[in-house]
């Protein structure tokens, strides 16, 4: 069982905003700061509330937008489109009063080609600025250092005509790749750090984490023997092993850097996105990441994202990473983000109820994405109306995020309540019905279930910390476990099939709550009656 966790210890889940789609205070169409200040009751302190006690925001700083956000102009101030830095004070403040404990988006790997840094470097190959990014001569007969690629598609290097050396780009050409082997660097992204945390921040996502450390000889990547055997529309980009560009020699060193400055504040935490490749084992990865800086930093376990919908498969991946943990180790489950498709349009929406009762029941600290609550699929969206430079540079693969990154649905009115004007993608095709205010009063809705869930999790330190077992002898595609803490103990069933199933939990105990709308109890004695995608929390007496 967990015990002594100093940092976040009374966090009961944090919640991704997107904020472009959260609410539009201002009227233009875009979500900005001032709209999620206006809507922090909803996340906590009023009746009703969805009963979150952090969030995360993804990028809000000055930028381009050219990848909306993650192309970085300024680390040290706020966007036009999205407010002001004072703004941003405000909704700090606001929040902390509400106990609402904020998370930022930093963005380490690289910035933008118009940061002052990048306009700097290649003006000359004497700027003091020149190893802040990665520059490197064109091969003999002219062409890129190596095959590395960018995951936006084509070669990871960009020819500079004008000083006449490519430079890195992991992602877009906008997006050059900084120089992490240069301490100055180091000490410069360590000072974005201290200026957020000095403002009051409470930790940091860090975005794509493995790549700020590269094989520092640039070899070529190995080729992807199995790439294109699965589907003739593979993202282009897992043609390759990629062994060089990312998860470099030095990664946990400059991580560590990173986590020594957060250490220096109380009560801050920082979180690193990345997700394990295939060629190395998933286990060690993930376990590499949480032994950076025990209790400081710590990643996002994604793996539920890519799970087939098997009750075994399932199992097994949250088996084998509740293995690794040590005490005092937070798991981070995360079953949906601004990246991924939605939940319900992955599995459907019965499913995606399933999936909440599992995420909500599982140890740790859950990560919920921003209208996964309300239920909320993704969108159909026109060619002439996609924004994605992921669908627009790859066309035809599926690639396009923006489906998942429509405007939170907050009422049946026009534009589902985001914004009064018309907003920068479509709304989604249910949202006069997959709505904040329909859903409050709605006694089956996918928000009352969230609001159930967090609050019992809340009151409830088994849900939050206490151990973790797996049952066996279970009827095929059902999943069940354990969670007992000294506290009492608690039984989650879930049925992955479309069939009734019968389980037996091994002995008699109260229902609590069910997933399925409409609920009648089914139970007697230990054995429990599933409906077809339906899980059951059972509070039990041993």
């Amino acid at each position: 069982m967990l015990k002594n966790m100093k940092r976040w210890q009374n966090v009961n889940a944090l919640y991704q905003i997107y904020p472009r789609s959260f609410y539009d205070a201002s009227g233009d169409g875009i979500g900005d700061l001032n709209g999620i200040t206006t809507k922090l009751k909803y996340l906590k302190g009023a009746v009703g509330s969805l009963g979150v006690d952090a969030i995360w925001i993804s990028p809000f700083y000055t930028s381009p937008m050219v990848d909306f956000g993650y192309d970085i102009a300024n680390y040290c101030d706020v966007d036009p489109l999205f407010g002001t830095l004072n703004d941003f004070r405000n909704l700090l403040s606001q929040a902390h009063h509400y106990d609402i404990k904020v998370m930022v988006d930093f963005v380490p790997n690289h910035t933008s080609d118009q940061h002052e840094w990048f306009i700097d470097s290649k003006s000359s190959k004497n700027s003091s600025k020149r190893d802040y990014y990665v520059w490197q001569d064109a091969k003999s007969d002219g062409s890129a250092p190596n095959n590395w690629l960018s995951t936006f598609g084509g070669s990871a290097w960009q020819w500079h005509e004008d000083t006449q050396q490519y430079y890195l780009h992991s992602f877009l050409k906008e997006q050059p790749d900084l120089n992490w082997d240069n301490p100055d660097v180091r000490a410069a992204m360590a000072d974005v750090l201290r200026f957020w945390l000095d403002i009051g921040v409470d930790g940091f996502r860090v975005d794509v984490a493995r790549y700020i450390s590269k094989d520092t000889q640039y070899r070529d990547e190995s080729i992807n023997v199995t790439y294109g055997k699965s589907s003739a529309t593979e993202d282009p980009y897992q043609s390759l092993v990629h062994n060089r560009s990312q998860y470099g020699p030095r990664l946990f060193d400059f991580l560590n850097e990173l986590t020594q400055v957060v250490d220096k504040y109380d009560d801050r935490i920082m979180i690193f996105e990345d997700y394990p490749v295939e060629n190395l084992s998933i286990a060690e990865q993930y376990r590499a990441f949480y032994d950076v800086h025990p209790g400081v930093g710590m990643p996002f376990n994604f793996q539920g994202m890519y799970c087939q919908w098997d009750a075994n498969a399932f199992g097994s991946f949250i088996d084998s990473f509740q293995d690794i943990l040590h005490v005092d180790e937070r798991p981070l489950y995360c079953f949906g983000n601004h990246d991924q498709p939605r939940i319900a349009s992955r599995f459907g929406s019965e499913q995606a109820r399933l999936l909440a009762l599992l995420q909500l029941t599982l140890p740790g600290l859950p990560v919920i994405y921003n209208g996964e609550e309300l239920g909320m699929e993704n969108a159909d969206i026109a060619p002439n109306e996609m924004q994605d430079p992921a669908g627009n540079y790859t066309p035809g693969i599926g690639m396009g995020r923006d489906p998942q990154r429509t405007p939170l649905q907050w009422s049946a009115e026009q534009y589902a309540g985001f914004s009064q004007a018309k907003p920068w993608l479509p709304v989604g095709e249910h949202y006069t019905t997959l709505n904040v205010k329909n859903e409050t009063s709605d006694n089956d809705s996918f928000l009352t279930l969230y609001r159930a869930l967090l609050a019992l999790r809340r009151n409830d330190i088994t849900l939050r910390d206490g151990d973790f077992q797996l049952t066996s002898q279970n009827p095929s595609q059902v999943l069940t476990y354990r969670r007992q803490s000294s506290e009492g103990g608690y039984i989650v069933a879930l049925n992955f099939s479309s069939e009734v199933k019968k389980v037996d939990i091994g002995s008699p105990g109260e229902v609590v709550m069910s997933t399925h709308p409409a609920f009648t109890p089914d139970f007697s004695e230990a054995q429990l009656v599933l409906k077809p995608y339906e899980g059951v929390l059972v509070r039990v007496n041993r």
